[in-house]
């Protein structure tokens, strides 16, 4: 593939990532930290994002197994989750987040599980789609992506 196809089929992926909701403009606001000095600085932030998420994730599980179920706790744990979602810009899992911290405000225990294996699904979803996204970046090399989608 040229490197001219390959940097449309990355602008046409960043692109979606935006119109399907996946990113918000916090995405933007990273990119534009990044430059020659740090070249992959976004990746950098979003690979620890994942890694920092995996552990909120094992530790609201574990909260989600209690009886009964201690919902300052949970709300505590989401709260980081979803500033950490919020930093990078994921935008679904950051209203799944708070959706979650509502069912935790009114003491709804099922709709807490209900809503954190959509919280699951949407950062699973999310991770495929940056990996897939940064393999092709790292593949065409250094670009301008900076800009505000249409």
């Amino acid at each position: 593939m040229g490197s001219r196809q390959l940097y449309s089929q990355i602008s046409c992926m960043r692109e979606n990532l935006f119109k399907q909701g996946f990113l918000d403009e916090q995405f933007i606001q990273l990119e534009e930290l990044q430059d020659d000095a740090n070249p992959n600085f976004v990746e950098e932030v979003v690979t620890l994002f994942f890694k920092d998420s995996a552990r909120l994730i094992f530790n609201i599980e574990q909260a989600l197994s209690n009886n009964p179920l201690d919902f300052n706790k949970l709300d505590n744990f989401m709260h980081q989750f979803k500033g950490s979602s919020s930093s990078i810009g994921a935008k679904k899992v950051k209203n799944e987040c708070t959706q979650f911290k509502e069912y935790c405000r009114i003491g709804n225990g099922e709709g807490c599980i209900r809503t954190f294996q959509q919280v699951k699904k949407e950062y699973a979803t999310l991770r495929k789609k940056l990996e897939n996204y940064f393999q092709l970046v790292r593949q065409a090399g250094p670009m301008q992506t900076a800009c505000r989608p249409k």
